[in-house]
């Protein structure tokens, strides 16, 4: 950037998009490290993130599929319920149909411990969305 002479336009502000402080169950870390799978859907991973826009932030959760490392969920929101966590995830389950056996690997936020999210990850590939 320097080299090209391009700097920032506006200072980013933190926002937090993790409260590991809740009293909801944690999962133990089965993926522990391994990012690379030898097959497709065999591990995916998740997160949320903030996008500054010209109406204020908005926070985007997404669903990486580790072997081809391509986004296969997403969602939008202007809040961070459970809810956006959880259409990401139906919409990588929808285009992907995964076997038994997946490991869903997040961190330990509210959103991914929620009631809501862990039901989802129970049913069975061909029961969700």
């Amino acid at each position: 950037m320097r080299e090209a002479r391009l700097v920032p336009v506006w200072k980013r502000k933190f926002l937090s998009t993790t409260d590991s402080k809740h009293a909801l169950p944690v999962a133990e870390n089965v993926l522990n490290r391994r990012f690379n799978p030898e097959q497709p859907n065999q591990a995916w991973t998740a997160d949320i993130t903030y996008i500054r826009t010209r109406s204020g932030w908005l926070y985007l959760a997404v669903v990486l599929e580790l072997f081809s490392r391509k986004i296969i969920g997403w969602a939008m929101s202007a809040t961070m319920p459970a809810d956006l966590v959880c259409r990401a995830l139906k919409m990588a389950i929808g285009a992907r149909k995964p076997a038994a056996g997946l490991i869903m690997h997040s961190d330990r936020g509210s959103q991914y411990a929620s009631f809501e999210y862990q039901a989802l990850l129970k049913r069975k590939p061909s029961a969700a969305p």
